[in-house]
């Protein structure tokens, strides 16, 4: 098995780094990688439902879609990720137990006893730790998981907090879990650096035939252009949400804005504005205008801005027009 310690702590470069190793090498990889703040949606789901868009924005977090299903998470240096890519047997790759029990194993060594719960879920005490994922190509299976070492739990809690009742879609949801972090149950203290060192230390020594892998310049310049091809795309991230509808009423300075959009593979196909804010002519044309934009904020402040010439009573601030479209 080769093992890798991520020499980057960009999303985009660990998830292209992941599909590359997974897609071009034959060889079993173990990586270890942290991230810093991002929010990170399964390959099934629809980012726009699944984020705190004033989270997002306020605090300029990266948004990632990876390769695998599931729920959104949101990591930040304070997680640490790990990754296994093994061959086997096509028909019998998804274990998700085989690839938990080790890092289990290890976390028992330092005291902290957790339990395998669900399908892809380790807790303590009955809080989430680490939510794992996986995704099969051929005879190849990716299995990644994040741990929650010493995350700031506040800023995770706020930055997946979302409004369930705003889209309609048959995109696979998020379970929202109650979560904890590794830190809090260890007999020693330990820096997550020493964390990551440890547990590779020990995945080391379960498998004997391990030795350490540093990506080389062929590598990199392919996971760039990865990076650049799918993953820090919009139309990877948010245009490939299945097809969904949007409905919100928002008050205004002491008037309301409804809006309905129906969008399909990010651009909006249909848009109704009704309320009061605005007379109906004003919402009739505003909606005929967002027709073949992308449901993205810069789309739609544009057509505001174009709208109103920038008049300042009738265009709308970039926090109103997230609160409305988002």
């Amino acid at each position: 098995m080769l093992c890798i310690h991520s020499p980057n702590t960009d999303i985009f470069f660990n998830l292209a780094a992941e599909e590359y190793l997974f897609k071009n090498y034959s060889e079993d990889f173990f990586m270890l990688w942290r991230n810093e703040p991002c929010i990170v949606v399964g390959k099934h789901q629809n980012t726009m439902a699944e984020i705190n868009h004033n989270f997002v924005d306020e605090n300029r977090v990266r948004v990632a879609r990876r390769l695998s299903g599931g729920g959104t998470v949101y990591h930040d240096e304070g997680n640490l990720n790990f990754t296994f890519i093994t061959k086997g047997q096509e028909g019998r790759l998804v274990d998700f137990k085989k690839f938990i029990d080790p890092v289990q194993n290890w976390l028992l060594k330092h005291g902290v006893e957790t339990k395998f719960e669900g399908k892809n879920n380790v807790t303590v005490s009955g809080r989430k730790i680490s939510g794992n994922a996986e995704h099969v190509f051929k005879n190849r299976v990716l299995h990644h998981g994040t741990l929650l070492y010493a995350s700031e739990l506040g800023k995770l809690s706020e930055a997946l907090k979302v409004d369930l009742n705003t889209y309609t879609d048959k995109a696979v949801k998020s379970i929202r879990n109650p979560v904890t972090n590794i830190s809090d149950y260890m007999d020693t203290e330990m820096s997550i650096e020493d964390f990551q060192e440890s547990l590779m230390d020990d995945i080391k020594q379960v498998n004997v035939d391990s030795a350490n892998f540093v990506f080389s310049q062929h590598d990199l310049g392919e996971i760039q252009d990865l990076i650049k091809e799918k993953y820090s795309s919009w139309d990877w991230i948010y245009g490939y949400s299945p097809p969904y509808t949007f409905s919100k009423t928002t008050e205004i300075r002491s008037k309301y804005l409804s809006v309905w959009l129906k969008v399909e593979r990010g651009f909006i196909s249909e848009a109704i504005l009704e309320g009061n804010y605005y007379d109906n002519e004003t919402n009739t044309q505003l909606g005929k205008s967002l027709v073949s934009q992308l449901h993205k904020l810069s789309s739609i402040t544009t057509v505001f801005e174009s709208s109103f010439n920038r008049e300042k009573d009738s265009m709308l601030s970039r926090q109103e027009l997230i609160s409305i479209f988002f």
